[in-house]
């Protein structure tokens, strides 16, 4: 630990807790670095928490070219799902064809390249889907007969940032949250880094992976006096009781060019997002507007049956894209790639943009960026490695779910399920010995136990209520005002 005076020198030293930051202090501890992450805040409490929790392509970016970004999104797909078979699956998209926007020709175009961009592998080409006969038309109004139908994946967003972490940690990473870095200057042949408790450390290299606050680093913890220029774009998704029975989630076009999700969400429920609207404000205070509520009920509700009314929405949430400003016109236009920009020969590296999908690609562009400052540094690795508790075949959710279940015959389905699509084969670590629910201390509502919070706590850096019940988990949806009361009072006890 860094005291008073510079008493530990890390290889690396990188600022900012979310995907991107933690998918570079993985990677770079993977190759033998010494590295220190610091995150302000909880790990993923912003942008990387906010996300519409796909693992995409991103067909519509097709339209504007950047044919690179899409296929190595469309690559990185099956590395993910691969490396992280229990916070990821494969999930089908199906795209009604509106007869008024994009023609049905420029739509099939699109989806032939998407299917030969990426080499896929695992997941099912596209086909065509004839509404009036298939389960997925069942919800939609009459006038959409034809449809397209191809593959994605969905994942959790904040757990993949605790398990970068994880792995980071496990590759013998500092990771220190709710800590944030107050000043870096160049001191001899290292980043001097002074932090919040007063305490200070260096670092040979470090890394700016702020997100949304990148600039307000650069300016206020490194001194630029003229930082990048980034555009903050907000995205906004709100959350309804679930809309229709299927499995498959809906991508629908909207009048203004932009695409809409409709996503089965937590077994319950359906996702609905996103936004792109310029913003201005605090980033930590980004919530999401009536308009915006709105924009995304109209653009759902010209496609389904059922009308959604605000008094339906149960959980609104939004987040801030720092993406680099390349003077697009409007926010849905702005590059979705992300930059990198290397300084100094004491290296500072910025990171801007950037996606969920990408953030692996990223690492290793950022790590051969900074290569030469680490000569004899082991070459990238992550594309074959496993996250924590992913040491599983990518089908293999059902495998672990039976044993889970034979094992412990006292947990209910719903919470075998949860606890092997968040831990995979770290779930038995968490459960232990015990033979009874009575054997895993509190009951807090939803399945979430005493037990399940200790490790939380202990391996997971979770310190509230909030980082449990939304980021660590979306049981947030599902207990009272009460229980998470009750989860409050029990982290406030002397451990």
């Amino acid at each position: 630990m860094c005291g008073s005076s510079v008493t530990d020198v890390f290889d690396l030293a990188v600022i900012g807790g979310g995907v991107n930051g933690a998918g570079i202090a993985r990677d770079a501890a993977g190759r033998g670095l010494k590295v220190l992450l610091l995150e302000q805040n909880d790990l993923a409490s912003g942008t990387s928490s906010a996300s519409t929790k796909l693992i995409h392509g991103g067909l519509r970016y097709l339209e504007f070219y950047e044919f690179r970004l899409v296929h190595e999104a469309l690559a990185e797909r099956e590395v993910l799902l691969r490396a992280a078979p229990h916070i990821t699956r494969p999930l089908r998209f199906v795209l009604p064809h509106h007869g008024g926007l994009r023609p049905r020709w420029l739509i099939r175009l699109g989806l032939v390249l998407y299917d030969h961009l990426g080499g896929r592998k695992i997941l099912p080409p596209t086909r065509s889907v004839d509404l009036r006969h298939d389960p997925v038309g069942v919800p939609l109004r009459a006038e959409y007969m034809r449809a397209f139908e191809y593959s994605d994946c969905w994942v959790d967003d904040a757990r993949l940032v605790v398990l970068l972490a994880r792995d980071a940690q496990n590759h013998g990473a500092d990771i220190r949250t709710r800590t944030r870095c107050t000043r870096a200057r160049v001191v001899g042949d290292a980043w001097e880094l002074t932090l919040a408790d007063g305490t200070s450390c260096a670092a040979r290299a470090l890394v700016n992976a702020a997100g949304p606050w990148v600039s307000q680093v650069l300016a206020d913890v490194t001194g630029h006096s003229t930082p990048a220029r980034v555009r903050l774009v907000r995205g906004s998704h709100i959350v309804v009781p679930r809309l229709f029975s299927h499995d498959r989630c809906y991508i629908f076009q909207n009048t203004d060019g932009r695409i809409c999700f409709a996503i089965p969400y937590e077994q319950d429920f359906t996702l609905i997002g996103t936004t792109d609207e310029d913003y201005t404000g605090d980033p930590a205070q980004v919530v999401s507007t009536a308009a915006e509520e709105d924009y995304l009920r109209g653009a759902v509700g010209e496609y389904l049956k059922q009308p959604i009314a605000a008094s339906d929405i149960v959980w609104r949430y939004s987040g801030v894209r720092p993406l680099r400003d390349d003077g697009a016109s409007k926010a849905q236009e702005a590059t979705r790639d992300y930059v990198l920009e290397l300084e100094g020969m004491q290296p500072l590296l910025s990171v801007f943009g950037g996606k969920i999908t990408t953030h692996r690609k990223l690492a290793e562009a950022a790590m051969a960026k900074l290569a030469p400052y680490f000569p004899g540094m082991p070459p990238a690795w992550t594309a074959t490695g496993s996250l924590p508790g992913g040491d599983f075949p990518w089908d293999g959710v059902g495998v672990l779910e039976d044993a889970l279940r034979q094992r412990y015959p006292f947990l209910t389905e719903a919470t075998v399920d949860r606890l092997v699509r968040a831990y995979g084969t770290l779930a038995t670590a968490i459960l232990g010995d015990a033979r009874t629910i009575d054997d895993l201390g509190q009951h807090f509502g939803a399945g979430l136990t005493a037990r399940e919070v200790t490790w939380l706590r202990d391996h997971e850096w979770a310190r509230s209520a909030e980082d449990i019940l939304w980021r660590r988990s979306k049981l947030g949806l599902r207990l009272s005002s009460q229980q998470a009361s009750a989860l409050t009072h029990w982290l406030l006890r002397p451990s």
